[in-house]
């Protein structure tokens, strides 16, 4: 009976991770293993300095490629024209529509994945050394398959379709790997979300207790802890300014970040990748942050009490 049952529980493990169950998945091993690829160093360390070189910190070109204006990253919006394009100008291949249909909407494609890399290169360039390794692979399989399509765009303009749509079919492979890894690093790598508190699910209404105001030094910020999150809290004088202490970017402590002011309005600079963002409000001054900080609107009591309480929006 023992034998049985174990043979019962044999075959069922092995069904189970036949179906994918009770290991990690072969896509996602793969990607994960990508991450520490250190060869890859000699290529990426280099390139990202270059481009931060040329796109300086606090640049219009590159809070505007970063999305800063938009308050959400650039990349993907951009991304998404070009691969519906593309996906489009495989259907119209399939249905054996006008030629010139197909050329139109694949040559749309290919213009829009133009300012989809320089946006994309732009926040490859402030990440992590980890998102960096995936995403420069992610970035030399999207560029085979813009290769791809740019081949089959001109197949098809010298009369030789049959050839452009055999490219086309393989760029659409192309692009759709580029696709999953540009989702691992967006998802799994949490590349591209807030990373700033969500104060309004860990943060009650009302009124918080946080510290003394005199125990807090003057004009230098310090992290202090409120519940399930920390904040950054500057005093100067008898005025205090609080907001989320990871940075909204990639979870930076704001706290150890420089003071600055910005168009004469007081300013925090992360101290990992430059964002900027106003004291007042949290809002964003500079990427490569394109969601603001949560900030609280502070109280100090009679006692000298500093309360605080997630500002409104």
């Amino acid at each position: 009976m023992e034998e049985t049952s174990k043979a019962v529980n044999s075959r069922r493990r092995t069904l189970m991770e036949s179906l994918g169950f009770g290991r990690m998945s072969v896509p996602v091993g793969l990607t994960e293993r990508l991450e520490h690829v250190r060869a890859l160093d000699r290529v990426v360390v280099p390139v990202a300095k270059t481009i931060r070189r040329r796109l300086p910190s606090g640049s219009a070109l590159r809070d505007m490629l970063h999305g800063v204006p938009t308050g959400h990253p650039l990349h993907p919006p951009l991304a998404t024209i070009s691969l519906g394009c593309w996906t489009a100008t495989a259907v119209l291949d399939l249905i054996d529509v006008d030629p010139r249909a197909s050329r139109a909407v694949l040559a749309t494609g290919i213009a829009g994945a133009i300012p989809a890399a320089a946006a994309g290169i732009t926040d490859w360039s402030m990440l992590h050394l980890e998102q960096q390794r995936v995403g420069f692979v992610h970035a030399m399989v999207n560029l085979a398959a813009l290769g791809l399509y740019s081949g089959s765009l001109m197949m098809r303009l010298s009369g030789r379709h049959q050839a452009g749509r055999a490219l086309a079919f393989a760029g659409l492979g192309a692009a759709g790997l580029g696709g999953y890894l540009g989702g691992h690093l967006a998802y799994r790598m949490a590349a591209g979300p807030t990373h700033a508190e969500p104060t309004t699910h860990l943060v009650p209404l009302g009124w918080h207790d946080l510290c003394r105001l005199w125990d807090l030094p003057d004009g230098r910020p310090v992290s202090r802890r409120l519940g399930y999150i920390n904040l950054f809290v500057l005093r100067h004088g008898a005025q205090v300014k609080v907001l989320a202490d990871r940075c909204s970017h990639l979870a930076g402590p704001l706290h150890q970040g420089r003071l600055k002011l910005e168009n004469d309005e007081a300013c925090v600079v992360c101290p990992w990748h430059g964002s900027t963002f106003r004291l007042e409000d949290g809002a964003v001054v500079h990427g490569p942050a394109t969601a603001p900080q949560p900030a609280f609107e502070v109280n100090i009591r009679g006692d000298g009490i500093v309360q605080v309480r997630p500002r409104e929006v």
